[in-house]
C-alpha cells in the first residue's frame, strides 16, 4: 500500500489516530469529572469559539483585511438552523441502538463510568442537524459573496472593517424585528424551543475539519496566493495574482466557518437572544487572533481556550459579588501582551502538524544541484594566442 492511501483530507493515518485518542480522553476521562456548566463553558463552547476564530484569522491574520462581520454571519448561520431544525427535528427519528460496555473495576478509577454506550444516537436528529448546519453556513457564504464582493471593490483596509462592523449592527436590527416576518424566531424576546443537540462530538469533529481544512489552504497555492495580498497587493498584483478573487475567497470561507459555528452555538444553548449578537461581541473573536497572534493557528487556539477558560473561570475563582472584575482582569492581561509581546502569544511558531510541511525536492532538480565532474584531462584552458 502506497503512503498515499494513508492519508485524508491531506492528514497521514497517524493524526488521525491521534485526533481520536485526545477525543476519547476528553469524552471518557475529563468530563464525567466536570459539571454541566464546565463541560459546557471550559470545552465544548471553546470548540465552537475557535472555529469562529479560525476563519476570522484566515481573513485578518493571513489575508490582512480588517474585518468586524463575523459575529454578523454567526447570527445569519444560527437562525437559520434553529428554524430548520426546529421545524423537522421532532418529525424525524430514527434511534440507532448502541453497545454498551461495562467498565472493569481497576479501569473505574481512569474512567469514573461504570457503563460506556457505543454508537447510540438518533441517526434522523443527527442528520437534520447536519443539513441545518450546512444550510446555515452556506447561507452565510452566499451573503458574505454578494456583500463582500461588492464591498472590496470599492473599500479597503480600515474602511471594509468599518462597512463589516455595519453589516453586523444591521443584521442584528434584522434579527430583532424578524418576528413580523418570521414568527418563530420571537423577535427580541429570543427564540425558544430549539433541540439542544449540539454535544461535545459534533462540536469536536467540526473543529478538526476546519483546523485540517484551513491548514490545507494556508500551504497551497491558494494560501501562498491569499498571504501574498497580505504582505504586499501592488507586488501581488505585479505577478499576476488576482487581489480581488484571492479577498473574497478568504472572506467567503471565513463567512461560511462563522455560520457553521453559529449552528452549532443555537443548537448548544437552545435559545438565541439578539443582544447576544450585538457589534460589541463581534470584538470577541478579534482579540483572540490578536492575543493568539495574527496568522498563527497554534495560537488561535491556545487563546481561544485561554479566553473561555479565564473569564468562566474567574466567575467562579474570584469572591462573591466581584464576578465583575474578571472583565477588567482580562483586558489588562490582553494589554500586557501587546506591550511585552506585539506578535501576539505565539507569534509565526507553529506546533505539530501545523507546522509548514517539507515538501521533497523533485529528483530532476536534485541532479541539477549535483557538481558535475570535471572531464579527465581537462585543466585550465590555454589563451587562444597560445594556441
Amino acid at each position: 500500500m502506497t503512503k498515499s492511501r494513508l492519508r485524508f483530507l491531506g492528514q497521514s493515518w497517524l493524526f488521525w489516530l491521534a485526533v481520536c485518542m485526545v477525543f476519547l480522553v476528553v469524552q471518557w476521562v475529563m468530563m464525567p469529572r466536570m459539571t454541566e456548566f464546565r463541560r459546557t463553558a471550559w470545552i465544548v463552547f471553546p470548540c465552537i469559539m475557535a472555529i469562529i476564530c479560525l476563519g476570522l484569522n484566515l481573513i485578518y491574520g493571513f489575508n490582512g483585511q480588517f474585518s468586524l462581520g463575523q459575529w454578523g454571519f454567526y447570527a445569519i448561520g444560527a437562525y437559520t438552523a434553529a428554524l430548520i431544525t426546529y421545524h423537522w427535528a421532532e418529525r424525524i427519528s430514527y434511534p440507532v441502538q448502541g453497545i454498551i460496555l461495562r467498565v472493569p473495576p481497576l479501569l473505574q478509577k481512569l474512567i469514573p463510568m461504570a457503563e460506556i454506550t457505543l454508537f447510540h444516537f438518533d441517526a434522523g436528529k443527527s442528520l437534520v442537524l447536519f443539513i441545518a448546519l450546512l444550510a446555515g453556513a452556506v447561507l452565510a457564504a452566499v451573503v458574505s459573496l454578494g456583500f463582500g464582493y461588492i464591498v472590496l471593490l470599492r473599500l479597503g483596509s480600515d474602511y471594509f472593517g468599518i462597512a463589516t462592523l455595519g453589516f453586523t449592527v444591521i443584521v442584528q436590527v434584522l434579527i430583532i424585528n424578524s418576528d413580523q416576518v418570521i414568527p418563530e424566531t420571537k423577535g427580541a424576546r429570543g427564540m425558544v424551543g430549539i433541540p439542544q443537540m449540539t454535544s461535545f462530538f459534533w462540536a469536536f469533529l467540526f473543529l478538526i475539519l476546519t483546523i485540517v481544512i484551513i491548514r490545507n489552504i494556508i500551504y497551497s497555492s491558494v494560501g501562498r496566493a491569499i498571504i501574498s495580498v497580505r504582505e504586499d497587493e501592488v507586488a501581488a498584483q505585479a505577478m499576476g495574482i488576482d487581489v480581488l478573487k484571492y479577498k473574497t475567497v478568504s472572506f467567503v470561507i471565513g463567512s461560511f466557518l462563522a455560520g457553521l459555528a453559529g449552528g452549532l452555538y443555537a443548537h448548544l444553548y437552545a435559545f438565541l437572544s439578539p443582544g447576544y449578537f450585538s457589534f460589541v461581541r463581534s470584538f470577541d473573536p478579534l482579540i483572540i487572533i490578536v492575543f493568539g497572534g495574527l496568522g498563527n493557528m497554534t495560537g488561535t487556539l491556545i487563546a481561544t481556550f485561554l479566553w473561555a477558560i479565564s473569564l468562566e473561570g474567574m466567575r467562579i475563582w474570584l469572591p462573591q459579588g466581584f464576578e465583575a472584575w474578571r472583565f477588567v482582569v482580562y483586558p489588562i492581561a490582553l494589554l500586557l501582551i501587546m506591550l511585552l509581546r506585539q506578535e501576539g502569544l505565539m507569534g509565526r511558531v507553529e506546533l505539530g502538524f501545523l507546522r509548514a510541511p517539507k515538501w521533497p525536492v523533485p529528483k530532476t532538480l536534485l541532479r541539477e544541484m549535483k557538481p558535475q565532474a570535471a572531464p579527465v584531462g581537462a585543466g585550465n584552458p590555454q589563451p587562444a594566442e597560445d594556441k
